[in-house]
């Protein structure tokens, strides 16, 4: 959001990162954001529906369950690198420009840096081909993040360069 605020300002479409992330935020909740992807969509040769019935679109994988922290702490860090790799092992991401990809595998439902893991509160939901295939990615991912210790929340945006500042 803080990209697309930006991209507003600069355009001269709007006058504040403010004002423009309060016309972005009305876009997604009175749906015509999601109206135009659906456009993007048919125009690409996708079916017109897609946003209304996307689960009759989408493949799903075999195995779709939740992984765990082995230990309950706040999560601290997570290396984006490793779980994305995490997720070209399962075949949903290219080593090669050549290489299939398996849309139906990957990871969603995220924890969030500083949320508290625990038996209720998973580190993601794994979409698996297999359950060997889930355990190798449950293995990844449980590498990636890092629960306990302590988490310093970062800035959404870390330095602002604009053409005055050149």
């Amino acid at each position: 959001m803080a990209t697309c605020a930006e991209m507003l300002v600069l355009g001269k479409l709007d006058e504040s990162t403010d004002e423009a992330r309060t016309k972005l935020m009305e876009r997604l909740d009175n749906g015509k954001a999601a109206a135009c992807f659906g456009k993007m969509v048919a125009g690409l040769g996708g079916p017109a529906d897609f946003v209304e019935n996307y689960d009759n679109y989408l493949e799903k994988a075999e195995i779709i369950k939740p992984v765990y922290a082995t230990e309950t702490g706040i999560v601290s860090a997570m290396d984006t690198r490793a779980i994305g790799m995490a997720v070209v092992s399962m075949g949903g991401g290219r080593r090669v420009a050549t290489d299939e990809i398996d849309y139906a595998v990957g990871f969603d439902n995220f924890i969030r840096l500083g949320e508290v893991a625990d038996s209720d509160k998973p580190l993601a939901v794994i979409h698996a081909r297999s359950e060997e295939q889930w355990e190798e990615a449950a293995k990844a991912l449980r590498s990636a993040i890092k629960v306990g210790g302590e988490y310093t929340p970062t800035p959404e945006v870390y330095r602002q360069i604009r053409a005055e500042d050149i």
